[in-house]
């Protein structure tokens, strides 16, 4: 078992052999990619300290993690933990999070090729953090099948994201192209869709797609200007660096894709997504100007239309957003893990985590009660 600080002490071949390569969040190319272009620092509260077991020199299970000295760029919120750690006169930081950096996405996060080196990972997260006296260990956003592989001590944390899902008919996907999914929403909300792509169109705009390998220097610039501007007007601290978006359409080309608005052939808007095997994942947008509709096209409309061309059944546009029920974004739970050192405190935040995920899910019924689409397809 070994710690490791930093990501290059790690031969990339031999980590991208412990997952299955549909998702691009857990690749070496891209984790490496956040420690080498400047979007992890310690005076941002980021150390890398990733677990790994070894065999000799062969790696046989790791686990991306970080020693954390805030709750920042997580997207599962402890801070009233930490609120009431410190009226107790006690420590919540540092802690150590096993996760994707900056990514609400839910992923593998204990990575092996066998179940039993997965359990003995997340039995060394509570071993390591009793023996570094770390306040707790927190796994955010992992897969549904690694709920077997923590213990009972593990309190169950779940929240809930809005995916677009093309389902399965008899010969594959049930809708392929655009107008086949709108058919499937009932009057009003097919109305509307139509209306908000409508006011973009006349308006103008046009679409760019690009993918990684096709990105010129200026489209990265451009992107990520629009990241830096939607950051600064929500008063947010903009982590990722130019550099990261170049080495992304270096080393990992055909899972960058970027949706430019172009209007009278200057870009006036940006989405930022990348690609995994079967799913679309919508991380940052922006723009110069506000147009009706301009936001709902770019990082919604867009995406949907790729996925039905591309073939991907899947779309997850990023956290929260009640809007997007409205346009074919359904209820999906997600889901973390953590352990708290502290017998008194895990006993205490037991019965909260409980009630809280009772609230998810019934939050989760209610939204599911305004599906915008027929009531025929469910």
């Amino acid at each position: 078992m070994r710690l490791i600080g930093a990501l290059d002490e790690v031969p990339a071949a031999q980590w991208d052999a412990l997952h299955d390569g549909r998702q691009p969040f857990v690749m070496h190319a891209f984790l490496h990619g956040l420690e080498a272009s400047g979007c992890l620092r310690p005076q941002w509260g980021w150390t890398p300290q990733h677990l790994t077991l070894w065999r000799g020199d062969a790696l046989i299970a790791a686990a991306p993690a970080y020693l954390k000295d805030n709750s920042h760029g997580e997207f599962v919120f402890d801070h009233a933990w930490a609120h009431a750690y410190a009226q107790h006169g006690m420590d919540y930081f540092p802690k150590w999070l096993c996760a994707v950096p900056y990514s609400p996405v839910t992923g593998p996060r204990l990575l092996a090729r066998e179940d039993s080196d997965r359990a003995l990972l997340a039995h060394a997260l509570v071993a390591l953090t009793r023996r570094q006296e770390l306040s707790s260990v927190h796994v955010n956003f992992h897969e549904e099948d690694e709920d077997a592989l923590f213990g009972p001590d593990w309190l169950a944390r779940s929240d809930v994201q809005y995916h677009w899902r093309n389902p399965d008919g008899q010969d594959g996907p049930l809708w392929r192209d655009f107008d086949g999914f709108l058919a499937a929403f009932d009057h009003k909300h097919r109305k509307n869709i139509r209306q908000e792509r409508a006011k973009v169109a006349r308006a103008g705009v046009r679409f760019r797609i690009v993918e990684g390998g096709d990105a010129s220097e200026a489209d990265l610039a451009t992107m990520h200007g629009y990241y830096l501007r939607t950051f600064a007007e929500y008063g947010n601290h903009p982590a990722l660096t130019l550099e990261f978006l170049r080495h992304l359409a270096r080393a990992l080309p055909r899972s960058l894709v970027i949706f430019l608005a172009e209007l009278d052939g200057r870009a006036i808007a940006g989405a930022l997504c990348l690609r995994g095997a079967d799913t679309l994942y919508g991380r940052y947008w922006g723009a110069d100007v506000a147009l009706p509709g301009l936001h709902f096209e770019t990082c919604y409309y867009q995406g949907i239309d790729y996925c039905l061309r591309e073939g991907l059944t899947r779309f997850e546009p990023g956290a929260q957003g009640e809007h997007k029920l409205a346009r074919g974004f359904l209820p999906s739970f997600v889901r973390s893990r953590h352990w708290i050192a502290h017998e008194g405190f895990r006993a205490a935040l037991a019965p909260w985590c409980r009630e809280e995920s009772a609230s998810i899910r019934g939050y989760a019924r209610r939204l599911a009660s305004h599906s915008p689409f027929k009531q025929s397809d469910g």
